[in-house]
This record gives C-alpha cells, structure tokens and sequence, in this order.
C-alpha cells in the first residue's frame, strides 16, 4: 500500500546553518506518529515542511502523492495553545466552526450542516456541553480539545500536532493522547511531543530528530504498561529495561 507521506533526502538551512540533514521516512496515516527530541534539534521544522510551511533545501516532499500545499484541504494542523489575547470573548462552538471555512464561503454564513458536524466533532472530543463556553474560560487541556475539533471539522485526513500538550500537567496530557489515539482509528496523528514517555505509550511510531532522523517501531501495548495510573513514574532504567530500541535511519 502506498504510504500518504514519503519524504526523500530532505536538507534544511536557516541561513548557512544546517538544522536537518538529509532526512528520509515513509508515514501511512494508519499510525501514530510523535516526532521527539531535543530543543532546537529541528522538530518544528521538520512539521513545517511536512505540511508545506516551508520548503527543503534538497530532498522532496510528497503528500498523498503531491507537493503538500496543493493537498492542503485534506490535513489540519494543530498548533501550541497560544491563545494571545486570554480576555478575547470567542465562543467554543465558533471556533470550531472556523474549521469549516473555505475560500468559497469566506464571506458566507455557515450552514446548518456546518454546524452540525462542529458539534459532533465537539462531542467526539467531550466538549459538545462547552459548546457556549468562552474559549478563555477553559483550561489549557480543554482548549486544546476544541483546538483538536476544529481540525476535525475540516474532515482532515491527518492531523498534525505541534507539542499540544506543552502547557498541560502530565494528567491533561495523557487526556489528549488517549483522544488522539481513540481518533487514530479514522485519523492519522502527527505530533511533536516533548514528553518522551507519554508518547511511547500511545504512539506506533516514533522518530527522533536532532539535525538527523531516526524512526523507531514502538513495542507493542502489551509489552510495556506505563500509565495504568497518571501518577505513576518512568525513569529511563525502566524504559531501557522493557525494550530493546532498533533503529531504522534511512542514511546507513
């Protein structure tokens, strides 16, 4: 089966500096992909290119088959809560709405259908009774929800996800990946994750970028339990100790 995004070779320079080296992997949207590693390693960038926010430097990129722009319409993307004016009086319902804009009804009201699916997206992510709610009303893991149905809204194919969870406490955290992972079932899940842990325990695959790539195919559920309780604590012994890691970096 052809995979949705295959990336060959990618180089990326900011200026003269070098911040990925010739990266190359193949996703299918059938897994749960988390991108970790570490600050300035090239996380963001890599997401950026993936969805077409930036170009490579050399390499290519393919997205269902396409330069990831001309297939723009069919992933959402996800950002950081970074809600800038904390007082702006948005409603949840109308931010979940906005994922249902297109140039075509830019000047438009939205329908009933569209409004429709936003609430049933609201309800997917538990939020449906939020839906009246001012969004800065909400905690940072309730935001981050509505942020998730809005990208749903937009009948996406992929969600990419740029470390929603950053300013959540580990309880919220694991909230979010319990959803995406439920989601996971019809939608693929990209994401940057800055918490190691979290993500093996709900991703299927796993790449670590710090200028190069590495991919890694995570155990399965079985053979690790790391939060059967929220509080419960993984120190990297536990982790090295529960699995043997293969590598797979495209480059060797």
């Amino acid at each position: 089966m052809k995979n949705d995004l295959e990336i060959k070779n990618a180089s990326f320079y900011y200026d003269n500096t070098l911040i990925l080296d010739a990266v190359s992997f193949e996703y299918s949207k059938r897994d749960f992909l988390s991108i970790i590693g570490p600050n300035g390693g090239g996380k963001s960038t890599l997401l950026k290119m993936m969805i077409g926010l930036l170009e490579p430097t050399s390499g290519s990129i393919t997205l269902f088959g396409e330069k990831p722009l001309h297939v723009s319409h069919r992933i959402a993307y996800v950002p950081q809560d970074t809600l800038a004016n904390k007082d702006f009086p948005i409603k949840v319902l109308d931010v979940v709405l906005m994922g249902r804009l297109s140039q075509s009804k830019a000047f438009s009201t939205y329908s009933k259908e569209d409004k429709a699916i936003a609430r049933a997206m609201l309800e997917k992510v538990g939020m449906l009774s939020y839906e009246n709610q001012k969004l800065h009303a909400l905690s940072g893991g309730q935001r981050q929800r509505v942020f998730v149905a809005r990208a749903l809204a937009s009948e996406a194919e992929i969600l990419f996800l740029d470390e929603p969870t950053a300013s959540i406490d580990t309880a919220g955290q694991i909230e979010i990946f319990k959803l995406l992972k439920q989601l996971n079932h019809t939608v693929g899940i990209v994401i940057i994750s800055h918490d190691v842990n979290v993500a093996l325990n709900y991703a299927t695959k796993v790449i670590h970028v710090n200028k190069t790539l590495y991919l890694h195919d995570v155990p399965k559920q079985e053979s690790f339990k790391f939060f059967d309780s929220p509080n419960e604590h993984l120190c990297p012994i536990e982790l090295i100790s529960a699995t043997r890691c293969t590598h797979i970096h495209h480059k060797e």
